[in-house]
């Protein structure tokens, strides 16, 4: 299938988000390195979350799931934090960043039903997961990250052409979307 690359980035910087760009598909590098950070549980997520690990599959799980799309587009939201202590920014950008990740999909699922989109940081939809106790409640609505994916998301900026770091005293959240 042919997509209109502009179309959808200029779609993307409309619906909110700071900046898009293609994404380069070679970029997409599944590494067992960032499984490893995560099984380090920084985050809090790891064991404790349906879209995360080791729950959402391995990587070669993931490297398959990911084989069949040929397209995708990076989004990121960009904020400018007062010091390098600005968590509420953090916070916000975070939660501003789901947000319109969350309605873009629901726009793009309309023109391409299988597409795989792929977050920043853990499924948030449910206040408590119900892993691993019971099953996804939102399963059509869940996502994994980037990172659950196995990917090391600086590197896939770097690869796509899409800068990763975008200054001093700004927080960015990046997340993609594939499509067939």
């Amino acid at each position: 299938m042919e997509y209109n690359t502009e179309a959808l980035i200029q779609e993307a910087i409309d619906a909110g988000f700071s900046q898009a760009g293609p994404l380069n598909t070679k970029a997409l590098i599944f590494m067992p390195e960032v499984r490893d950070m995560c099984r380090a549980d920084r985050c809090r997520s790891y064991n404790k979350n349906w879209r995360c690990p080791p729950a959402c599959g391995s990587i070669e799980e993931a490297a398959k799931s990911v084989a069949a799309y040929s397209f995708g587009i990076i989004v990121q939201s960009i904020g400018k934090l007062e010091d390098k202590f600005d968590y509420e920014t953090m916070q916000s950008t975070g939660e501003y960043h789901k947000e319109i990740f969350s309605s873009f999909i629901e726009k793009l699922k309309i023109r391409y039903p299988d597409i795989l989109p792929m977050g920043a940081g853990t499924c948030t939809i449910c206040k408590k997961c119900s892993y691993p106790d019971e099953p996804c409640r939102f399963p059509e609505k869940s996502i994994s990250s980037m990172e659950a994916y196995g990917l090391w998301v600086s590197k896939v900026c770097e690869l796509s052409g899409i800068p990763y770091n975008n200054g001093n005293l700004t927080i960015t959240y990046t997340s993609c979307f594939l499509l067939k």
